[in-house]
C-alpha cells in the first residue's frame, strides 16, 4: 500500500484500484477505506485512490490527537494531491467523509475538478437533521422483519435515551442480507478516538464554508439513498441548494451504501457525472 506524509509527519497510506482518470475518495467514519471496495465496480471508469484517513486502516496514529479534526485534516488531502502530482482532482467523498470534502472543496476550489458527494453528511454546513426526519424516513421500512427492533432503537437513540447503534444497522442498507451483514461487520470504525475527535469544537465553520460553496463554480454530484436515515434526501436536498452548479440524484431502494445496493444503477450514474 503506498504512503506519503501529512504536514505534521504523520505517515499515511492510500489504495490505488482501477484504470482511468483519478478519483480520489475519502471514506465516513472514520473508518478503513476498504468498506469503499470498488465503489461498485466504479473502478471500471475511474483509477479509485481512496485514502485511509489519520489513524485509521493503515495510516499511521498521529503524535496529536487534536489532528483528527475534519477541518485539519484538509491539509492531508492537499498533501496527497501534492504527492500524486495532480493539478487538481476529482473527489469523491462518503457520509462523513463528505464533510471532509466540502471542507477541501471550501478551502482549494481550484484544486478540484468535480466533487461527488455521496450519502453525505451536512455538518461542515451546519444543515440538522431532526430525529423526527429519520422517523419519518425509517417507517417507509414498516414491512421489513427487523423494523420493531430497530425502529424501536432508532425512538430511543433519536431521544436521547438509548445507544443501540447495533440494532439500527438495517436502516443503512436497501437490503438486509447476509451481504450487508457482512458489509456492516467489516465496515466497523476501530479508532474510537479518531471518531469521537473528528467533529470536535473547532472543526467546523458552516457559514464560512457556506460563503465559500456559494462562490465554488466546481460540478457537484450529490447522490443519496432514497431510505438512507443517516443521509436523508430532504437533507441532501437542501445540501444541493448551497452549490451554483449541483446535480441532486435520489437513488430508489438504497440506503447509506447505495454501490451495494444497485451497483449498475449507482456506477452509471457517477460515471456519467464524472464522464
Amino acid at each position: 500500500m503506498p504512503t506519503f506524509f501529512a504536514p505534521d509527519g504523520t505517515r499515511l497510506a492510500y489504495r490505488v484500484t482501477g484504470d482511468g482518470a483519478p478519483l480520489v475518495c475519502l471514506p465516513g467514519g472514520p473508518a478503513d477505506s476498504t468498506y469503499l471496495g470498488d465503489l461498485g465496480g466504479l473502478s471500471g471508469h475511474r483509477r479509485l485512490i481512496p485514502l485511509d484517513l489519520r489513524g485509521t486502516g493503515r495510516s499511521a496514529v498521529p503524535a496529536d490527537p487534536s489532528s483528527y479534526r475534519c477541518d485539519r485534516q484538509v491539509d492531508d488531502v492537499e498533501a496527497l494531491r501534492v504527492h500524486l502530482g495532480l493539478p487538481r482532482i476529482d473527489l469523491l467523498g462518503h457520509s462523513a467523509g463528505a464533510n471532509l470534502a466540502t471542507q477541501y472543496a471550501a478551502r482549494h476550489p481550484k484544486r478540484v475538478g468535480k466533487l461527488a458527494l455521496i450519502g453525505p453528511g451536512t455538518r461542515a454546513v451546519g444543515i440538522a437533521i431532526t430525529g423526527e426526519t429519520r422517523r419519518e424516513l425509517a417507517r417507509l421500512r414498516g414491512n421489513e422483519p427487523w423494523f420493531p427492533e430497530a425502529f424501536r432503537a432508532l425512538e430511543a437513540i433519536t431521544a436521547g435515551t438509548g445507544s443501540d447503534w447495533e440494532a439500527i444497522a438495517p436502516f443503512r442498507y436497501g437490503r438486509w442480507d447476509a451481504a450487508a451483514r457482512q458489509h456492516h461487520a467489516a465496515g466497523r470504525p476501530d479508532n474510537e478516538e479518531a471518531v469521537a475527535l473528528f467533529g470536535a469544537e473547532g472543526a467546523f465553520s458552516p457559514e464560512a464554508t457556506r460563503a465559500a460553496l456559494a462562490a465554488c463554480d466546481v460540478p457537484v454530484l450529490l447522490l443519496t439513498g432514497e431510505f438512507d436515515v443517516n443521509s436523508p434526501p430532504r437533507s441532501t436536498t437542501e445540501f444541493a441548494e448551497l452549490f451554483p452548479d449541483a446535480a441532486l440524484v435520489i437513488q430508489p431502494g438504497a440506503g447509506h451504501y447505495p454501490w451495494l445496493d444497485d451497483a449498475d444503477r449507482f456506477v452509471a450514474t457517477t460515471a456519467a457525472f464524472l464522464g
